[in-house]
C-alpha cells in the first residue's frame, strides 16, 4: 500500500481547508486509515462507526484489542451521536478545557463499532484543539477513532516523520501539520462516577481540574496491571525505545555510579537528562530532553528524545526522573511505562 502524504499548514483557516484535507476524509469514508496532527500527538484516525475500518488500526499498529480507543470529535452534537448520560460534571470539565488534550469517559450509545470500546460500557472522547485536527473531522463527517499513529509499544509520534518511520506502507495517508505542541498524550478523565477519575494523566493536569470541579480522584489502576483496562494506556509497555531504559530516582552523582558499573562490563550507556544537568554526566550518549525548570519542555520533546535513542548504539539508557506533581505526572507515567516500570532508587 501506498502511504499518501498530504502536507498543511498547521493554522488552517475554516474559511479555506486545504484540498488535502478534503482527500484525506475521502480516505477516512472509505474506511481507511489516517495519520493526523492533534496537539498532543499524531493520531491514527479510522471511523469509529466501521469495525472494518476499526479493525485496521489495531492491525496496522499491532496493538492489543482489548486496549480502547479515544473517539475524536469536532461538536458537541457528534458527542451526542456517541454518549449518553452526560452528567453536568462532564459538561463543566467541557466548558473549560474542549477543545483540548482532555478525553472523558461517558456511558456509550449504540452506533460506535465494538472495537472501539473494547466491549465497555462506556466510550471514550475528547474534542482535539488542532486545527488540522478539527477540519479533517468535520470534512469527513464522522466520528474519528484515533490512537497514537505508532507501532504498538513505540515512543508516540510528534512529528510526520516518525509517523512514516513505523507505519509506511500500512497506512492510506498521513496529514502533515509539523511538529506537535504538548508532546503526551490526553489526560483521561472517567465522568461516569460521582467523582471524576484519572485513568491517565496527560495534557491536563489534576490540579487544574481540581480547580474548576472540586474533587479528583487518581486510578488505582495507574499503578497496577488491570486485566480490563478502562482507559488506552493503562495495560501494556508503551513508549519503548529499543535499549532497556532504567528510570533513576536519585542525585546525578547517584546516577553517574550506575553508568560508570555498565560502562566497567563493556556497555554502551545512554542518559537522558535536562539541560539544567547535563554537564554531570560522563556517558557515551547524552541527550537532554528539556529544562526541569519548565516541565511543558520534557513533556514536548521526550517521546522525540526516546526515538533518537534508537539512532545511536547505546546498550542502555538511564534516565532521571521528574516531580510527579502537575504535567510532571503525565511525564513519569509515560517514563516508567517506557522501562517497563524498571527504576532504581538511591538509598
Amino acid at each position: 500500500m501506498k502511504t499518501h502524504v498530504f502536507s498543511v499548514d498547521n493554522f488552517v483557516d475554516e474559511s479555506l481547508i486545504y484540498p488535502q484535507i478534503f482527500e484525506a476524509a475521502n480516505f477516512l469514508r472509505r474506511d481507511e486509515l489516517v495519520a493526523f496532527p492533534t496537539e498532543t500527538v499524531y493520531g491514527l484516525g479510522a471511523n469509529a462507526k466501521s469495525t472494518a475500518a476499526v479493525e485496521k488500526i489495531f492491525q496496522a499498529k499491532g496493538r492489543p484489542s482489548d486496549n480502547p480507543l479515544i473517539v475524536h470529535i469536532a461538536s458537541i452534537e457528534q458527542l451526542h451521536e456517541i454518549a449518553c448520560e452526560i452528567p453536568d460534571l462532564a459538561y463543566t470539565l467541557m466548558n473549560h478545557f474542549w477543545p483540548g488534550p482532555l478525553t472523558i469517559v461517558l456511558k456509550k450509545k449504540e452506533g460506535i463499532s465494538e472495537k472501539v470500546t473494547a466491549g465497555l460500557d462506556t466510550v471514550a472522547v475528547r474534542m482535539p484543539a488542532h486545527p488540522v485536527a478539527l477540519a479533517l473531522i468535520r470534512a469527513s463527517g464522522l466520528p474519528i477513532a484515533a490512537p497514537s499513529a505508532n507501532r504498538s509499544g513505540r515512543p508516540s509520534p510528534t512529528i510526520a516523520k516518525h509517523v512514516l518511520d513505523d507505519l509506511e506502507g500500512k497506512i492510506a495517508a498521513i496529514v502533515d501539520g509539523g511538529a506537535t505542541g504538548i508532546g503526551v498524550e490526553s489526560t483521561v478523565v472517567d465522568c461516569t462516577q460521582p467523582v471524576p477519575v484519572i485513568l491517565r494523566p496527560g495534557g491536563v493536569t489534576k490540579e487544574e481540574m481540581e480547580q474548576i470541579v472540586g474533587e479528583v480522584r487518581i486510578d488505582p489502576g495507574l499503578e497496577e496491571k488491570e486485566a480490563t483496562p478502562k482507559s488506552p494506556g493503562m495495560k501494556y509497555t508503551h513508549y519503548a525505545p529499543q535499549a532497556p531504559l532504567i528510570v533513576v530516582k536519585g542525585s546525578p552523582s547517584f546516577l553517574q555510579t550506575l553508568i560508570d558499573k555498565q560502562k566497567t562490563e563493556g556497555k554502551k550507556v545512554g542518559v537522558l537528562t535536562t539541560e539544567e544537568q547535563r554537564h554531570h554526566y560522563n556517558a557515551d550518549v547524552v541527550l537532554t530532553c528539556g529544562r526541569r525548570s519548565d516541565l511543558s519542555t520534557v513533556a514536548h520533546r521526550l517521546y522525540d528524545v526516546l526515538r533518537q535513542f534508537d539512532e545511536t548504539d547505546v546498550d542502555l539508557i538511564y534516565s532521571e526522573s521528574f516531580s510527579s506533581e502537575g504535567i510532571g505526572a503525565a511525564i513519569m507515567n509515560r517514563l516508567m511505562k517506557a522501562a517497563g516500570q524498571q527504576q532504581i532508587v538511591e538509598k
